[in-house]
């Protein structure tokens, strides 16, 4: 073997060891001080002076050097493991390629092992860190219910397979336990249909933390601009819902702010689109069925133990209708012939009532109800008092004017005669 290319296979560490055990066959220091420097026994000095006498260079080089682990996979299952990647796996992370080919196929491999697998097969890249902005860190709430992070999630979960989705997700601060489901859009009605699910399995939260998105908040400064009542801000639908049912609501300020909803969002477009890819899944409807089956075990697996055992979360109470409450309520001026005009169709309330306004209530699952206070007024949809049009005014055509002659007083110019003349 040659000289060069030995000490370029060696490390900085056999090339130290090397440059010591040459001084020791030069007789320059002991092998008592060898052992010294390099920090090993005088017996493993000894051995190592042996084979550098016999080998050369190469005599510091460890035995082990090239040749497999006890504990090495096989090339075989090696080849398997990457095949199955390629064909069901594609784009998955290896942490979670790993807990799949455990599950649907049997095979177990460490996923940083797989990583560096794929990683040499130019499968998957490495991330790189991002630099992070210095912010202050915020203990979790201590109870369940405490406090819940709220948002929308705008990701192509069914990759093109079907329309265009948005999770609407609750993540408990405390626990970190999930709750989620899918929408065509994030809105008033989506809002309010999630919170009514989150209610039904959780109970009443204590508050929300969410975004400045327009559903939550409205853009304008106040609701009434003269004293007194300047300070009073106006409330969208949701947030007029909430403060019926006594959620306090608070709005972050920026997404580091929520980040906790944040990242289990960036958890779930790499794992949830993953698992409706694999179940075939093109249609919202059936989206939510797998999303509902699937969080059982994702809460099982990421969610952490309250440090208190109390729960914030208040039940529904029965005199307490979700229905009115979790509704999109607008109140209209009911005209003196009792018609109201809403969303561009007018409707008759049938029911004698002397009420000047009344509420217009859009329920979730697509009825509607008028009532005045609390009570509700029969209704039918009518086509609309009759707007009158103003007959047209027709001209004369050219051909149809009067056209005075050459002599006339229109074009001369009226003359008085000159007995009526003044000096």
């Amino acid at each position: 073997m040659d000289k060069n290319k030995d000490i370029f296979m060696m490390n900085r560490q056999e090339i130290q060891r090397y440059q010591v055990i040459r001084k020791v066959l030069d007789r320059e220091i002991s092998q008592q001080e060898a052992s010294e420097v390099l920090r090993l026994s005088d017996r493993q000095i000894r051995r190592i002076v042996r084979r550098v006498r016999v080998e050369g260079e190469s005599g510091v080089v460890h035995r082990l050097r090239g040749r497999e682990g006890n504990r090495s996979i096989k090339v075989s299952l090696k080849q398997k493991i990457l095949k199955i990647y390629r064909s069901c796996y594609e784009g998955f992370g290896p942490t979670l390629a790993s807990e799949k080919l455990s599950e649907r196929d049997g095979l177990k491999v460490c996923d940083e092992t797989l990583r560096l697998w794929l990683i040499k097969e130019a499968l998957w890249q490495s991330k790189k860190r991002r630099v992070r902005k210095s912010l202050s860190w915020r203990e979790r709430k201590r109870n369940l219910g405490e406090m819940v992070q709220m948002d929308g999630s705008h990701h192509a979960w069914l990759e093109g397979r079907g329309p265009k989705l948005v999770l609407m997700g609750y993540i408990d601060d405390a626990t970190g336990a999930f709750y989620g489901k899918f929408y065509g859009y994030e809105g008033t009605m989506p809002a309010m249909d999630s919170l009514k699910g989150y209610i039904r399995q959780h109970g009443i939260p204590k508050s929300i933390y969410l975004d400045h998105h327009s559903t939550y908040k409205t853009n304008k400064k106040y609701a009434y601009r003269e004293w007194p009542f300047r300070d009073k801000q106006e409330l969208t639908q949701f947030g007029r819902a909430c403060q019926q049912l006594g959620i306090e609501l608070i709005y972050a300020n920026s997404p580091q702010a929520k980040g906790r909803v944040e990242r289990i969002f960036e958890t779930l477009q790499d794992r949830l689109t993953k698992e409706l890819r694999l179940a075939g899944i093109a249609t919202c409807r059936e989206a939510n069925k797998v999303l509902g089956r699937y969080l059982n075990s994702f809460n099982d697996k990421f969610q952490v133990a309250a440090k208190r055992t109390g729960d914030l979360h208040r039940p529904a109470d029965k005199r307490i209708s979700l229905e009115e409450i979790l509704s999109v309520q607008t109140q209209h001026t009911l005209r003196n012939d009792r018609t109201v005009l809403h969303k561009n169709q007018w409707y008759q309330v049938l029911s004698r009532t002397r009420a000047q306004d009344v509420t217009v209530y859009d329920y979730l699952n697509g009825r509607m109800a008028i009532k005045h206070g609390n009570s509700r007024l029969d209704y039918k949809t009518i086509e609309g008092p009759v707007i009158r049009v103003k007959p047209k005014i027709f001209k004369a055509s050219n051909h149809d004017r009067y056209v005075p002659s050459k002599d006339s007083y229109w074009r001369i110019g009226f003359k008085l005669p000159n007995s009526l003349r003044t000096n």
